[in-house]
């Protein structure tokens, strides 16, 4: 017996992926024990003070619109099961709500990665000597990540929300939509190497190579997730024109789905299986406690779907 439409594998993994999407949201958004923190670094004054307060603040307004968009999304899902389906229109009136809330949600970062590439002495980190001074581990760990995820992203979601529309070309929304997911593959690239970066100037190399599943973990986001961005900017290109979901390849796109979806469900896994006090670092720190994208291990249940689906002819 075939499983009736309504209830496919991959609708599920969709409903599946926005409960995840909208509860991991809604635990960084009320986890407050960061507010007050500013207070504590030099004393409640200066230049990092100043700058930790206008970054957390700017952060955690983002954070509420992507809060905004993940109950979007629930609700939504949830309302397709209850009423056995949604209209063309409104499920592009809901995508294009969630993509326009989640790109306010990374134009927040936008302060972070000002803060990030500013010389030391504008940041608040001494006076920097003769010549301009950065401060390394700022610029690879938020700098370079946030400036470059506050500006590609909001640009590829609100381009790819204007072809959400009845009258435009499926084709245009498409290429957006994949040119987005690419975008975000090599944002994380950055994001993650920069943690790395930092973990090995304050651990040394050697951390590396004390724990074999820091290796692997090392190599899949320094090689792996920039390899995996190039394949998906291939199958992009590829794929331009394709005038429906259903005659893209989506095996091809179900690996690229599962592919980054595993890549954060093994450093989730990493910690639960092997984590304690001889393992933590500023690598653990970031990807477990300030790892707003940690939703996307769910994304495996929507890949595996699209890995069996059947290709339209």
């Amino acid at each position: 017996m075939n499983e009736p439409k309504r209830y496919s594998s991959l609708k599920i993994g969709l409903l599946l992926v926005a409960l995840s999407y909208f509860l991991f949201t809604f635990h960084a958004l009320f986890t407050l024990s960061w507010i007050g923190e500013w207070e504590s670094v030099g004393g409640g004054s200066g230049l990092i003070s100043f700058w930790i307060f206008v970054t957390d603040i700017s952060a955690s307004i983002g954070l509420v619109f992507r809060f905004i968009a993940g109950l979007i999304a629930v609700a939504a899902v949830i309302f397709y099961f209850a009423k056995k389906g949604l209209s063309m229109q409104t499920t592009f009136k809901v995508l294009r709500c969630v993509l326009v809330l989640e790109a306010i949600y990374w134009l927040g970062l936008l302060v972070s990665g000002i803060w990030g590439v500013l010389p030391v002495e504008l940041g608040g980190f001494g006076s920097g000597g003769a010549g301009l001074q950065f401060n390394t581990v700022l610029l690879v760990t938020t700098g370079v990540p946030c400036l470059v995820a506050a500006i590609a992203i909001p640009i590829a979601l609100l381009k790819l929300a204007s072809m959400l529309k009845e009258n435009k070309q499926r084709a245009d929304a498409i290429k957006w939509g994949l040119i987005a997911g690419t975008v975000y593959i090599f944002v994380f690239w950055l994001s993650n190497t920069g943690m790395w970066v930092s973990t090995l100037l304050s651990k040394g190399t050697e951390y590396i190579g004390a724990y074999p599943q820091n290796l692997l973990s090392f190599v899949l986001t320094v090689y792996g997730l920039p390899a995996l961005g190039v394949f998906a900017a291939h199958f992009t290109g590829k794929s331009i024109g394709t005038e429906t979901f259903e005659k893209l390849n989506l095996r091809t796109l179900g690996v690229i789905v599962v592919a980054l979806g595993l890549y954060f469900l093994w450093n989730y896994l990493t910690w639960i299986f092997f984590g304690g006090n001889n393992l933590w670092s500023d690598w653990y720190a970031w990807f477990l406690g300030h790892n707003l994208d940690l939703w996307l291990l769910s994304l495996p249940l929507v890949g595996m779907p699209l890995l069996f689906k059947r290709q339209a002819a």
